[in-house]
């Protein structure tokens, strides 16, 4: 796989030893097709082509080829390369390389886990207004294991994500209200934060949402509606719909069970739209 050896060797060269700048037209045209590329799943050509910019210092291609070698994307996975080419695109300034790297120190993918040196870069990213970096260290700033708890900005993160349409955000906003972290308990706009969250897809907030409706916390009380949510929920992999899933299926008739499981197997946005259909 010679094609290969490019992407794995040189990856100490200085930058005056990169080829010379190429033209921003060029590149814009490249990482284009490079993209359209990977989403048609061809990430072989994807590589080809995010390559040679790579090699150029343009910080993104050599971010897209880190995560290719983390996630095993068209070449074998190998957290060490992953680790070179996200470090080479962190460096160059790249947000969404900053926030993958900080996610190898955070697991401990190739490296020794660091939480430290992942809040700085997850920090350094969220900077630059990238919503997942953003959403993650809001999270890291609530745990206060890695850094010094500070539930104020965690929340100021927190809503900067969810404005981006980062969903765990919006779940992560419902339990600040929820739990009065930096800002009066507020049931109701718990309710409607794990909502948006809810109707975006993440798992988490269609158990918090499930479990409002359940508990009439913020929002009526409605069983049918708590249980076609907390089946989403399960069905996403949620831990937090379990503790109130058999409550809700035995508080309900066959016939509510059926409506909640009819509800749960729509499509999220036709779901969303016409629950009472």
């Amino acid at each position: 796989m010679k094609w290969l050896d490019h992407l794995t060797k040189g990856l100490g060269r200085s930058k005056k030893q990169a080829p010379k700048t190429l033209a921003a037209e060029t590149i814009a045209e490249t990482m284009a097709a490079a993209l359209s590329a990977a989403k048609a799943g061809d990430y072989r050509l994807a590589l080809d082509l995010w390559e040679p910019l790579a090699r150029a210092g343009q910080a993104r291609a050599q971010n897209n080829i880190g995560a290719c070698f983390a996630e095993g994307l068209g070449v074998p996975r190998d957290p060490l390369l992953a680790q070179k080419w996200l470090t080479l695109a962190a460096e160059g300034g790249d947000p969404v390389g900053q926030r993958n790297l900080a996610a190898l120190w955070f697991k401990g993918e190739g490296v020794e886990p660091d939480q430290a040196r992942a809040a700085g870069l997850y920090r350094r990213a969220a900077e630059q207004g990238d919503g997942p970096a953003q959403d993650m260290l809001s999270f890291m700033l609530l745990e206060g294991e890695a850094m010094e708890r500070d539930v104020v900005e965690a929340r100021r993160l927190a809503l900067a994500a969810a404005e981006q349409g980062v969903a765990p955000a919006m779940t992560r906003m419902g339990m600040i209200f929820h739990n009065g972290l930096g800002v009066e308990r507020d049931p109701v706009e718990a309710a409607r934060w794990w909502r948006q969250g809810a109707e975006a897809g993440e798992p988490d907030g269609q158990a918090m949402l499930g479990a409002a409706c359940h508990l009439g916390s913020g929002v009526p009380r409605d069983g049918v509606e708590a249980f076609a949510w907390l089946l989403r929920a399960r069905e996403g992999g949620s831990a937090l719909a379990q503790p109130f899933f058999e409550a809700v299926r035995a508080s309900l008739t066959l016939d509510e069970e059926s409506e909640a499981k009819r509800r749960a197997a729509l499509p999220l946005r036709a779901a969303v739209g016409g629950a009472a259909g």
